[in-house]
């Protein structure tokens, strides 16, 4: 396997185990190095009681992309911190699109922007920093996902 179809698999293998993203029906839409695309449609058991969006959900599809972005690179990494900003509501029948992308990586950290879409407006504007875990630690979770 070469580097780029085993940084491929890793992402996909993430995205697989996600269960909370499966049950959302997050989807995976396209990724590379240091970026990635991840969609939903907003449901009805997905809408708070103001009948919008419930803003948790919004941020998860955007931690969803991001948390692709950043394994990208092969190396398991996971949120060190986050934050969103609302700028408009989301509905019921929405497709929502995140799309992520590294703004700078130093070390084992790394800054992803990812914005949330529904068509051509802007429904969020999400900022995460991630943590590249030592390669031990990497390989310790993933044998727990696999037993």
């Amino acid at each position: 396997m070469t580097e780029i179809e085993s940084t491929r698999a890793a992402v996909l293998e993430m995205m697989a185990a996600d269960r909370a993203s499966r049950a959302l029906g997050i989807e995976l839409i396209e990724f590379g190095d240091g970026w990635a695309r991840t969609r939903m449609v907003v449901r009805d058991d997905m809408a708070n009681g103001h009948d919008i969006a419930h803003g948790g959900l919004v941020f998860t599809l955007a931690d969803t992309a991001f948390a692709c972005a950043c394994n990208s690179w092969g190396a398991a990494t996971v949120a060190a911190g986050c934050e969103i900003n609302f700028v408009t509501a989301a509905r019921v029948g929405d497709v929502l699109d995140a799309r992520a992308e590294m703004r700078t990586r130093y070390g084992r950290h790394g800054i992803y922007d990812v914005t949330v879409r529904r068509g051509d407006d802007v429904v969020a504007e999400f900022r995460g920093r991630s943590h590249q875990l030592p390669a031990t630690a990497a390989a310790v979770k993933r044998d727990d996902v696999t037993t």
